[in-house]
C-alpha cells in the first residue's frame, strides 16, 4: 500500500511552509548584524539540523543491513522516506559554505586570509601579506597565531574537498541503497539473495565511511566557528544529536502512519523497539554532553574552557535548558514500557525532544557566531525552523507516496511481521 497524502495534509504543509515564511521575512528585515550574520548562522541552524536528521537516518538504515536486523524491515520505508531530505539540505550547506568563501558573511573567521601571515605591506584593500619582513612590511595587527597553526587544515581548498565530499558519498549512499530496496520489490529467489549480500557489503563500507565523516564535518562545519576552541569527543557529541533527532523523527512518523490506517502490520513492539532506540540515543546524546563539558571545565585549560565559559555567562537558560529537555525528559518519561508503547504519549515526549535538539544546534552555532549579539531565540529563529520544518515533512511524505510502505519480497519481511517483545 502506498501512502497517499490526505485532503487535510498539504494546506497545512503549505500553511506551515507561508507562516515560517512570513515570520522569516520579519526576522530578516530586523536582523541588524553586520552582514546579517543572525540571517545566516539560522540558516547554517536549520540546514544542518534537518540534514542532520536525514544523515542519521541513513545511519541507521545501512546499521540494520550490516547487521541483518529483521524487526525494521516493517518501517525501513520510513527511513528511506527521511533521507530524502539528503539533497535539499545538501544544497542549503553548499550556499552557506559558499557564502562564507565570498566574504558575504563571516560565520567562519578562519576564512579572512589575513589572519595567516604576521607582517603586511600596504593599507587597507590595497595591503599585501607576507610571512617574512621584507621592505616595507610592519606586524599585522590580523594575525592569530593559533589559527594560522591550523592552516593545515583549515584552509578553503581542502576545504571544500572534504565539503563536497561529504556530501557527494551520502548522496550516492542514499540514492544507491533507495534503487537497491526498490529493486528488491521485483526480485525474487538466487538474485534476491546476491541484492542482499550486496547491500550488506555496501551499508559496511559506508559505515565506514561515516565513521569518519560525521566527525570531520562536525569540526569543519560546526567547531570551526569558534576558530581557538577544540575539543575531541565533539564529533561524537554531534553525531548523537544527529542519531537522536532522526530516531525521534522516525517514531513520530510511524505513529502518524499508522493513525492514517498504513502500516498494519506494525505492532506495540514495533513502536515500543523504536521508543527505546530514542531513550537509548537521549542517554548516548546525554554521556557525550556531560562528559565535554566536565572534562574541558574540569582541565580549566584557557583555550579550551572559553567555549562554555561564553555559554554559561551570556546564555545560562539555554545551555541548562537543552540539557534537561534532552536528558531529564526522556529519562523520566520513557523509562517505563507502557510509555513506550503509548502513541500519544511518544509523539508528545518526541516532539519535546526534537524541540530540544534543535535548541542544542542553536547553542552550538549561534553564540560563536554572532557573539554578544545573540540575545536568545527571536522570531527570525522561530520563523526558519517552521519553514523548514514545513518543507522537511513534504519531502519526507512526498518520498514515501513513490513506493510501497512494505517491502513485499523482502526476505526477513515474515521474521519482522511476527516481531514479538
Amino acid at each position: 500500500m502506498n501512502f497517499s497524502f490526505s485532503k487535510r495534509a498539504p494546506k497545512l504543509i503549505m500553511a506551515l511552509i507561508a507562516l515560517g515564511a512570513v515570520a522569516t521575512v520579519v526576522g530578516i528585515l530586523g536582523d541588524h548584524t553586520d552582514h546579517h550574520q543572525r540571517t545566516w548562522a539560522n540558516l547554517l541552524v536549520n540546514g544542518f539540523f534537518f540534514l542532520g536528521i536525514s544523515l542519521g537516518a541513513l545511519f541507521f538504515f545501512a546499521l540494520q543491513n550490516a547487521t541483518e536486523t529483521a524487526w525494521t524491515v516493517l518501517v525501513k520505508r520510513i527511513y528511506e522516506g527521511i533521507m530524502s531530505f539528503i539533497p535539499i539540505g545538501a544544497v542549503v550547506m553548499v550556499v552557506v559554505l559558499a557564502a562564507g568563501s565570498l566574504h558575504i558573511h563571516h560565520l567562519y573567521h578562519w576564512m579572512d586570509s589575513s589572519l595567516y601571515h604576521p607582517y603586511m605591506v600596504g593599507e587597507g584593500e590595497s595591503a599585501k601579506y607576507v610571512d617574512e619582513v621584507v621592505e616595507g612590511a610592519v606586524a599585522n595587527p590580523n594575525f592569530d597565531g593559533i589559527i594560522a597553526g591550523k592552516k593545515a587544515f583549515l584552509n578553503q581548498p581542502f576545504f571544500w574537498v572534504r565539503s563536497l565530499l561529504y556530501l557527494g558519498v551520502f548522496i550516492f549512499f542514499a540514492r544507491w541503497f533507495r534503487q537497491q530496496s526498490l529493486q528488491m520489490d521485483k526480485e525474487t529467489g538466487d538474485s534476491l539473495v546476491k541484492r542482499m549480500l550486496l547491500n550488506y557489503r555496501r551499508s559496511a563500507l559506508f559505515l565506514v565511511f561515516f565513521a569518519v565523516f560525521s566527525s570531520t564535518l562536525a569540526w569543519d562545519w560546526l567547531m570551526s566557528i569558534d576558530t581557538h576552541w577544540f575539543s575531541t569527543l565533539f564529533g561524537w557529541y554531534v553525531f548523537s544529536g544527529m542519531w537522536v533527532s532522526a530516531m525521534v523523527t522516525a517514531v513520530i512518523l510511524a505513529l502518524y502512519l499508522k493513525r492514517k490506517g498504513y502500516l498494519p502490520q506494525v505492532n506495540n513492539s514495533h513502536i515500543h523497539d523504536m521508543g527505546k532506540w530514542v531513550f537509548a540515543t537521549s542517554f548516548l546524546w546525554s554521556y557525550l554532553y556531560f562528559s565535554q563539558f566536565m572534562l574541558i571545565w574540569y582541565s580549566n585549560i584557557p583555550e579550551e574552557v572559553t567555549y562554555f565559559q561564553a555559554r554559561i555567562d551570556h546564555h545560562p537558560a539555554l545551555l541548562w535548558g537543552t540539557f534537561f529537555i534532552n536528558f531529564a525528559i526522556p529519562m523520566v518519561m520513557l523509562m517505563s514500557r507502557d510509555a513506550k508503547r503509548n502513541p500519544r504519549f511518544l509523539i508528545g515526549v518526541g516532539a519535546v525532544i526534537f524541540i530540544g535538539h534543535w535548541l542544542d544546534m542553536n547553542l552550538i552555532v549561534m553564540p560563536g557566531a554572532l557573539g554578544h549579539h545573540f540575545h536568545g531565540i527571536g522570531l527570525l529563529e522561530v520563523g526558519m525552523f517552521l519553514l523548514f520544518l514545513g518543507i522537511f515533512i513534504h519531502t519526507v511524505l512526498k518520498a514515501l507516496t513513490k513506493a510501497p510502505l512494505t517491502p513485499v519480497n523482502h526476505p526477513y519481511l515474515d521474521e519482522s511481521v511476527h516481531h514479538q517483545i
